[in-house]
Parts: C-alpha cells; structure tokens; sequence
C-alpha cells in the first residue's frame, strides 16, 4: 500500500502556485466606460466565501480587501485622468446570487452613457497608422486626444465657431453650427486635413 505523503504549502506558496486559479473564479464583472481621456476598462474581483473585494481599473489594482464579513456593500473608486467617481454596488439577489452594478458620478452606467452622448462628441480616425479618439466637451468646449487635453484656439467664423488644434503635423477644427432647429441645437463637425471625419457611437 502507497503512503500518502502528506504536503504542506505556506500561504505564499498557495497563492504563488494557484493565485491565478483563484484570480479567475473570482472575477465577476467587466464593465468599459469611455470617458473623455479614453475607454476605461473595470474589473471587480469578489471572493463570496471570503468577501474578498478587488478592484482594477485599466489592469492596475485599485482596491484590495481580503477579508470581508459583510458579503453586500459598495467600493468607491477615482477612474481616469479627471478622477471620476466610480462605484461598484453589490447586491444580494437570492441565496448565494449577487448582483453587481457600476455607477459613475452617482448615475447608473446606463444613464451616465446617455447624458454623456448628449454632452460630448467622439470621433476616432487613423492618421500615418496611428489610432486617434477625439472627444469634444461641449459644455466646456475642451478637446481631448487619447487621454490628453489639448491646447485649443477658438474662432469666429460666418456661420458658427471653430475650435483649431493639431494632431501631430495635422492641422484640426471642429466647427460648431446652428441646426435651426432647436431639438437638434449645435451640430459639431470634426475637419482633419480639410476632410470631414464621422462621429463614432460609443
């Protein structure tokens, strides 16, 4: 008969050896957020028999709390070159059922995606194979450029305003129109080289 040796592992070893075991069952939600510096990617790690609560947002950890006695509660969390607020509620469904929901600046990820559609425009083009996000905040008129603010000229023109910038040797605006109608308000156009580039839904 086999003698069953017996092994035992320190912590360190346990979590050196099946770290990334555990890494993965306990992961329970992905959710992106595009803000005006980029697409925020979190991920929220909960561990239901510990209460383990992990938070990364764009691949770096965030928030760490191992032990847990209280399974439901919420994690607060800045994202983002503005710092916006974040957070992740964690809800009891049924037995050992959880439901996770994302909030960013106090609205849920639904309806903060849809004020921001009202208040930003996005365009993303390629220019000499680099990929480029521009959003336009149109209550402060700032122009972002993959996660940078930019240094902004404004102008009067005949029929509206144009916002001048550059990307790399490319010289930008956006132009801002009347619709006429008032539903539709300010119509946004972004020129790159002098070409019309189309908005992007995010």
């Amino acid at each position: 008969m086999a003698s069953r040796e017996e092994v035992t592992l320190s912590e360190e070893e346990v979590r050196s050896r099946y770290g990334h075991l555990e890494k993965m069952t306990d992961l329970v939600a992905v959710w992106e957020v595009a803000l005006s510096d980029g697409v925020h990617k979190i991920e929220f790690e909960h561990g239901t028999t510990s209460g383990k609560r992990v938070v990364y947002v764009d691949g770096k950890e965030v928030i760490r709390k191992e032990w847990m006695f209280k399974l439901v509660g919420k994690e607060t969390f800045p994202v983002g070159v503005s710092k916006t607020r974040a957070t992740i509620n964690i809800d009891a469904v049924s037995g050992f059922a959880y439901e996770y929901t994302l909030e960013i600046n106090g609205k849920s990820l639904k309806k903060y995606m849809e004020n921001r559609s009202k208040t930003t425009n996005t365009w993303v083009l390629s220019l000499g194979g680099t990929d480029y996000r521009v959003v336009l905040e149109k209550d402060t008129m700032d122009v972002w450029c993959n996660g940078k603010k930019m240094e902004t000229a404004g102008e009067f023109v005949e029929d509206g305003t144009e916002t001048h910038f550059s990307v790399g040797d490319h010289s930008c605006y956006i132009k801002a129109v009347s619709s006429g109608k008032r539903k539709e308000g300010i119509i946004h156009t972004l020129i790159v080289d002098d070409r019309e580039i189309p908005e992007a839904v995010e």
